[in-house]
């Protein structure tokens, strides 16, 4: 007799898996309205000016970042997730928080991969600056003279992993926020509650 067969005799219900289904057309219409946001965030920032990152666009001493395109970075590396997370959580119609945001989370996992592509053929200048520590130049481009400078790999890889991880937040915030519950752990207490006083 198996665990489930025991547990089913006793009285007690057998263990069962609940799966979440992934509504994977959100999730894709998402990824990309997170690429398509990050490349008008990006094309504005060079239109005015904000993403400058050192010279040669290269960020070996902090110092030489100005604060408007640090801010302007960190604000558009968050905000073009948060607008994927939400997009993907109102195309799938999802009410509730959890599956929400576990869209969101998927959605900026399809994005990532699309980005580091888009990258790999050459199109940093339009997402940014921030994004260029994940991949490095086009194989077809010219290789560079002078070895990179170690700080200049070092900063440029914190940049990236500091712009994923805003847009990770971003996305999976930006799904709570569409499923339209209250962006309180309060609230999802509450819900449990009721939900255990109900059953």
């Amino acid at each position: 007799m198996s665990a489930g067969e025991r547990g089913a005799a006793g009285g007690r219900n057998p263990e069962t898996w609940a799966s979440w289904p992934v509504c994977w057309s959100a999730v894709w219409v998402g990824a990309l309205s997170a690429l398509a946001t990050a490349v008008v965030f990006g094309l504005i920032g060079v239109a005015i000016g904000a993403h400058e990152l050192g010279q040669a666009g290269q960020i070996a001493r902090w110092s030489q970042v100005g604060v408007g395109a640090l801010a302007w970075s960190v604000f558009t590396a968050f905000l073009a997730f948060v607008i994927g997370g939400w997009v993907a959580g109102k195309v799938a119609a999802i009410e509730r928080s959890e599956p929400a945001m576990l869209h969101g989370a998927i959605t900026w996992a399809l994005a990532l991969p699309l980005l580091i592509a888009l990258l790999a053929i050459g199109a940093g200048g339009a997402v940014g600056g921030w994004y260029g520590g994940l991949v490095g130049p086009p194989a077809w481009g010219p290789s560079p003279a002078v070895p990179a400078d170690p700080r200049v790999l070092r900063n440029g890889a914190l940049a990236a992993v500091t712009a994923i991880l805003l847009g990770l937040v971003g996305s999976v915030i930006g799904a709570w926020f569409a499923s339209g519950e209250p962006m309180t752990l309060r609230y999802y207490r509450q819900r449990a509650a009721a939900a255990r006083r109900a059953t």
